[in-house]
């Protein structure tokens, strides 16, 4: 049996399941309690795990995350939601050089299971403060895993892997995939996080993406095949430990490559991304790379200016087509 679940309820019912299953589970962050979380994730989960478990935190990221690392060195598997990505910065040193470095700083004799879940990206009239797409700054950093579910199966199955690693686990959760919907089985349950995936197969050119660009790479594809253009899209899922052997093996497939990121160009996580493909695979390669990014600009709040401002379909389709014809 299946049912259709959102994105959204999927990470419901991932808290709900882990909570359920293990005592040490519990859930922190600013209104996750009362207000049901700012994007609804955690509404109802108070009502049956109680205060204790599904707490409110006060404004003060660096507080709440920084408990929430010295308790998964005591023992317990925090879940600990920071309302967007902007707000992490405020929590900063305590990601960086505190939960990513006890492990190697304590000779290997502290374990930090944490993981912490963050709204991010843009598409939703948030303005410039929170509208961010940070995760190549946090794959920056040994000692994390990032993770970037696009799917509504990984947005559940993620969190429950990740709650059985020994070390911290940043999970990224585009807001615009948040009303995606599609079928689970019921008995869905944890999924791997150690590589990337396939989303579509295409022999002409590799549609590298994560997290809120899957829909849009899935329908630039569809748009090339209507103009002969097999697109294959790679969901790259896990952003470290990168998926280096799946990009390799995309593209000595199709032998061209686009890279689509929300990031903005200049230091972007496609850089990273490009660079292996330089390292690794250059001979395999008939066109120059492309990258779509997000404009050089803080992300506008007018609806117009912030759709202007981001990868689109149509900048995808552009840069494939362009790539796919070079000789």
């Amino acid at each position: 049996m299946s049912r259709t679940l959102s994105y959204r309820e999927a990470l419901h019912d991932a808290h709900f399941q882990a909570l359920s299953e293990d005592p040490r589970v519990f859930l922190v962050g600013e209104d996750v309690n009362c207000y049901g979380g700012t994007y609804a994730v955690s509404k109802g989960l108070a009502d049956h795990f109680g205060a204790d478990r599904v707490i409110d935190a006060p404004l003060s990221e660096s507080g709440f995350v920084g408990a929430g690392i010295g308790a998964a060195m005591g023992g317990l598997r925090p879940i600990v939601e920071v309302m967007t990505v902007n707000f992490s910065l405020l929590a900063l040193d305590q990601i960086v050089n505190a939960a990513a470095t006890l492990r190697h700083m304590s000779g290997g004799q502290i374990s930090v299971p944490l993981v912490i879940r963050m709204a991010m990206g843009a598409g939703r009239q948030l303005a410039a403060q929170h509208s961010h797409s940070l995760e190549g700054w946090y794959a920056h950093v040994p000692g994390l895993r990032v993770v970037a579910p696009a799917t509504v199966a990984d947005a559940r199955g993620m969190l429950l892997t990740a709650l059985a690693d020994p070390d911290p686990v940043i999970i990224f959760e585009h807001v615009g995939l948040l009303a995606l919907t599609d079928e689970l089985p019921d008995d869905a349950g944890a999924v791997e996080i150690d590589h990337a995936a396939v989303r579509r197969e295409g022999s002409d050119v590799s549609l590298i993406t994560w997290g809120g660009n899957l829909p849009k790479a899935l329908e630039a594809a569809r748009q090339l095949e209507a103009a002969g253009i097999s697109a294959e899209v790679l969901d790259l899922r896990t952003l470290r430990p990168l998926d280096d052997a799946a990009i390799v093996a995309s593209v000595s497939k199709t032998h061209r490559a686009v890279v689509i990121d929300e990031m903005w160009k200049t230091g972007s996580f496609a850089a990273e991304v490009c660079t292996r493909i330089m390292e690794q695979a250059f001979f395999e390669l008939d066109a120059p790379l492309r990258r779509v990014c997000s404009a050089e600009v803080p992300i506008p709040y007018a609806r117009h200016m912030e759709l202007a401002a981001l990868p689109s379909v149509e900048q995808i389709v552009q840069a494939a087509t362009e790539i796919a014809r070079h000789e």
